[in-house]
């Protein structure tokens, strides 16, 4: 029989796509085979037609359980012998496993899968080489290289376990491999001699689209909404924020469910399979979802947070339109976002570290190009792509953002950190530079500097910016251990010496998707200066016969939110950003009144249209936290108990107090500050004008710790306000 008609047979396809009747005929040859395919090319095919013509079993080393299942119950339904294919890994019970190593025995099975965890396992090598093997298939190869998006300690093992198991051709393959990865995979199973078969990385059907991250949650399910009945994947880095998203959506009318290796196996195999089933439209995941699984009409990929790396991206979006079809990849970015995965490599071996730091820098890279994604993508994995191909099918390329020569600016950035001697945060330069003063420009006494304003026709919105395009173009470093104290790199010295053209990027203020814009950077309405002005106002007028900071009703933040969502109930009130029942109850009447009179006398139009409810907070935790703190324990061992550090139980009673609880957190702050230093900070807080705590900081010096003085942040909010 030759390939075409085996491929009618076993499978019901007339026609092989791309390079794979190439592929599986050197298979069958018994000659080593490295495939480089992207999602959705046809990779499972190029083992799974040789194994089925083969004698013997071939071993698959697949990665995920849920991979496995799902790939065992595509081959069985296209057979009529149930036990054409089989898994081995952690979920069998001992009767299961007896059955699976009988089929192979007996000659049934063609296909085993495997975890290369279950391969290191001594009674398993020992079955495998009393069996006739054909050959062995890696899925998901990338997962041996360190520079891979994946990688996996165990996958090093698997050519010495091989070894030891058969002399066997070996065929690996992969959706994303750079030369790099490329190589190191090759090297690491011995296999240099391999045929490689690498296909175009271009998906000319997917949409690229990166978006400023703001007001993510919003702008996620008015997309979906749009999408309504269309099958899609959001994913994000914490399992935390995949249950977060999960329920919101679900809360929003939107048939959602989670997946992340937190989940029971039984959850997880029950979500996946309503997923293909199409009993739900969005999964909203980890990483762990979405490898190899077979779900051609994925219409589009979110991105929460930013990937670790491009592969990863690339990966993961390629789940999209996997049938040729629509599909649309859309991430939110920021630049924070990377800070912190970069603070997650800490401690970690140095190797590790610099690889990790590389690949995060790709991502930013690719992230805030104005250049076609397309392009870029293509390029890292090797290839060439001219981009009038594109046809606006990125962002990019769609609406080319405004460019200009940024030399003059790169200088004037890089001698304002020099002249500072590196010394400030990004804030602080970009206030410097536009001549903005603050308290800590006044404390730092640098309004005197001659360099102080020498950028003033431009303001801080833009030296941000100036400053993120440095660091992505290896001018700047921002140092860690400091917090995020700028510094000029070798490069950026070099620059200096010899400054060339730099092209910068002018930021967006709005967000597009489909031609319209979806949330702008001010909220989804124009920002009502009038009102806020007005609101301002009342809230000094409250402070002076209250006797209290301004910042004590109400924070900016919530005044402007209310700019926006123009709230003329208390019900409504709650909602603001950093209201919570007890602050509306207080303070909210007049903020009501004002806001009601104006609605009317101007015939304001509210943002009704899209109305996103939130998740309401049944937060057991906070009420254990709140009980916890009641019960007088030390923010430490309730911190302990819930897995959290002590900063982070802070974050969340600080939360608490804003929103308008009183939390009564004083037998903590006596034991570690004296009666004299709180009244000392408390009178401070009583007088201040912000409560900016940077400011607190300058203000003594730095005699108290941040840590300190949003302890008695805490307890002045919770006395005064709440």
């Amino acid at each position: 029989m030759n390939l075409k008609a085996a491929l009618k047979t076993y499978f019901g396809f007339d026609s092989f796509k791309g390079d794979q009747e190439k592929i599986i005929q050197n298979v069958l040859d018994g000659n080593n085979t490295f495939v480089i395919m992207p999602t959705g090319g046809g990779k499972s095919m190029c083992y799974q037609l040789p194994a089925v013509l083969s004698e013997g079993t071939a071993i698959v080393v697949s990665p995920l359980i849920a991979l496995m299942k799902n790939q065992v119950d595509a081959i069985r339904n296209v057979s009529d012998n149930e036990s054409i294919a089989h898994f081995l890994n952690s979920s069998l019970t001992k009767t299961e496993i007896t059955r699976v190593k009988s089929d192979i025995r007996d000659g049934k099975t063609k296909l085993l899968y495997v975890a290369p965890e279950s391969l290191t396992k001594k009674e398993n090598i020992q079955f495998l080489t009393e069996v006739n093997i054909s050959f062995f298939a890696i899925d998901e190869a990338h997962c041996i290289s360190e520079w891979g998006h994946d990688f996996r300690p165990e996958y090093r093992r698997l050519r010495s376990i091989f070894e030891e198991i058969s002399k066997v051709p070996i065929i690996a393959l992969t959706a994303t491999a750079t030369p790099k990865v490329q190589h190191d995979i090759q090297k690491n199973l011995n296999m240099l001699d391999a045929t490689v078969f690498k296909s175009s990385f271009n998906r000319e059907n997917l949409f690229y689209q990166i978006l400023p991250k703001k007001e993510v949650e919003k702008q996620i399910i008015k997309y979906i909404r749009s999408k309504e009945g269309k099958s899609g994947i959001i994913y994000c880095l914490s399992r935390k924020k995949v249950e977060e998203l999960a329920e919101l959506l679900q809360v929003n009318g939107i048939s959602a469910l989670p997946y992340h290796a937190g989940l029971d196996a039984a959850s997880r195999a029950r979500h996946q399979d309503m997923f293909l089933m199409e009993e739900v439209d969005v999964i909203v995941a980890t990483i762990a979802f979405g490898m190899g699984i077979d779900k051609p009409d994925v219409r589009f990929v979110i991105h929460h947070d930013i990937p670790k790396s491009l592969e990863s991206y690339y990966q993961e979006t390629g789940r999209a339109g996997r049938d040729g079809g629509e599909g649309e990849c859309i991430s939110f970015y920021r630049y924070k976002d990377v800070e912190k995965l970069e603070k997650f490599l800490q401690g970690k071996p140095v190797a590790e570290q610099e690889i990790g730091r590389q690949l995060l820098n790709e991502i930013a890279s690719y992230a805030e190009t104005s250049v076609c994604r397309r392009k870029m993508i293509l390029h890292y994995f090797g290839e060439e792509y001219d981009e009038s191909n594109c046809s606006s099918m990125c962002d990019n390329c769609k609406n080319p953002k405004e460019k200009l020569e940024g030399k003059e600016y790169v200088t004037q950035l890089l001698n304002a950190i020099i002249a500072l001697k590196e010394t400030q945060k990004s804030k602080h330069y970009c206030a410097f530079l536009a001549g903005s003063k603050n308290s800590d420009i006044n404390a730092y006494k640098h309004d005197e500097h001659p360099l102080f304003g020498c950028g003033s026709e431009k303001d801080e919105h833009f030296w941000n910016a100036v400053v993120r395009q440095c660091t992505v173009a290896g001018l700047i470093s921002k140092d860690i251990e400091s917090y995020g104290v700028l510094k000029l790199t070798k490069e950026g010295h070099n620059y200096l010496e010899n400054p060339k053209p730099f092209v910068l990027i002018k930021e967006r203020d709005y967000l597009v998707i489909d031609d319209e814009p979806v949330i702008t950077s001010n909220g989804g309405s124009a920002f009502d200066q009038v009102m806020y002005d007005q609101l301002l106002d009342l809230r000094k007028s409250i402070s002076k016969q209250k006797s209290i900071p301004p910042f004590v009703i109400f924070q900016e933040p919530s005044l402007k939110d209310m700019c926006l969502q123009y709230p003329i109930t208390i019900e409504e009130l709650t909602n603001i950003q950093g209201v919570g029942n007890g602050k509306a109850a207080r303070y909210g009447a007049p903020f009501i009144a004002l806001i009601k009179k104006y609605v009317e006398e101007n015939d304001i139009e509210r943002p009704q249209d899209l109305v996103v409810k939130s998740v309401v907070k049944k937060s057991g935790l906070k009420v254990q936290l709140i009980q916890n703190i009641d019960r007088k324990l030390p923010l430490e061992d309730i911190g302990r108990a819930q897995g959290k550090s002590v900063d982070e139980v802070i974050e969340e009673i600080e939360q608490i107090v804003t929103s308008g609880t009183r939390v009564n957190i004083n037998y903590y702050i006596d034991d570690i500050l004296d009666t004299e230093v709180q009244e000392e900070i408390y009178d401070y807080f009583s007088e201040a004008d912000t409560d900016d705590l940077r400011a607190a900081y300058d203000e003594f010096d730095g005699d108290y710790s941040e840590e300190e003085l949003r302890l008695m942040w805490i307890k002045f909010m919770s006395e005064m306000a709440n």
